[in-house]
């Protein structure tokens, strides 16, 4: 009897091989994002400690980091929650020009910003269509806080609703069905069932909202009005600095920027890693 000491050959796999695959990988995340983040921290470090503090602490831009974030919070929490009644609706309900509706949830991602911007401050301005509507009663739109949060919904409701789509997708209406059997209101069946299933997408959608906002800038800079201390966000602090060829202060706030925004996509994620756990340990 002849044994076969043949070394067994693994398939052929349809891409390259695990080397050919890392070494290209690691080459395009080192030329589209590694390198010029280390790029963007040489540069605003050569300013030197003091002088970066003072590049990035000053009451101007103290005031741009909180219109920033505050704005881009409310317009990522406005749009989690209509985000979320919208790709509900596109759903589970089967009405006249749905794929209509369902087509213009992305025009933003196809509209120029600017164009977008534009769009807004012509609407909402003393003589807009809805801005001639909210004189009377003493509200402001274009050149406030307000105008910019608009401008933020915008272009954040996409991502929110193509990120939960796909979960209330998954849902099974039997889940439903059988909560409502066992006496559950509406309430406790969204709450019990619903939230609980489509939380880590939720998530993802407020992540995605909030971190597109955080880095808008064409949709804000006719709207804002570029008012410092007032309607000044980041990104325009950030291009006004570029303007006046301030190329190592701008980077220095692109990089706090940068980093604040990373620690709170991390908080997110834990969180997001939290509740899949969780929804697994309460499934077994």
């Amino acid at each position: 009897m002849r044994l076969n000491f043949g070394i067994l050959k693994r398939p052929k796999s349809t891409i390259p091989g695990f080397g050919l695959t890392l070494g290209y990988t690691v080459f395009y995340l080192s030329i589209i994002v590694i390198i010029p983040l280390i790029a963007l921290f040489t540069e605003a470090f050569s300013l030197g400690w003091q002088a970066f503090l003072d590049a990035t602490t000053n009451d101007r831009v103290i005031a741009s980091y909180k219109l920033t974030f505050f704005t881009s919070l409310i317009a990522a929490l406005i749009n989690t929650f209509f985000g979320l009644i919208v790709a509900w609706c596109l759903v589970r309900y089967n009405f006249f020009g749905k794929r209509v509706f369902d087509a213009i949830v992305d025009l933003p991602f196809a509209l120029p910003t600017a164009v977008s911007g534009i769009a807004l401050t012509t609407l909402y301005s003393s003589q807009g269509w809805f801005g001639q509507i909210l004189q009377p009663f003493g509200i402001k739109v274009v050149f406030t806080p307000i105008g910019i949060t608009i401008a933020l919904i915008f272009i954040g409701l996409p991502f929110v609703v193509r990120t939960i789509q796909p979960a209330f997708e998954e849902l099974e209406v039997e889940q439903e069905e059988a909560s409502a059997s066992l006496g559950a209101s509406r309430w406790q069946t969204f709450y019990k069932v619903i939230l609980p299933t489509i939380f880590p997408a939720l998530l993802t959608g407020f992540a995605l909202s909030f971190a597109r906002a955080l880095g808008e800038y064409g949709s804000v800079v006719f709207i804002a009005g570029n008012m410092p201390m007032k309607t000044e966000i980041s990104t325009l602090l950030i291009i006004t600095k570029l303007e006046q060829y301030d190329y190592a202060g701008a980077t220095a706030i692109a990089v706090v920027m940068l980093l604040i925004s990373f620690v709170m996509l991390l908080l997110i994620n834990i969180l997001q890693r939290w509740s899949s756990r969780r929804r697994g340990m309460e499934a077994i």
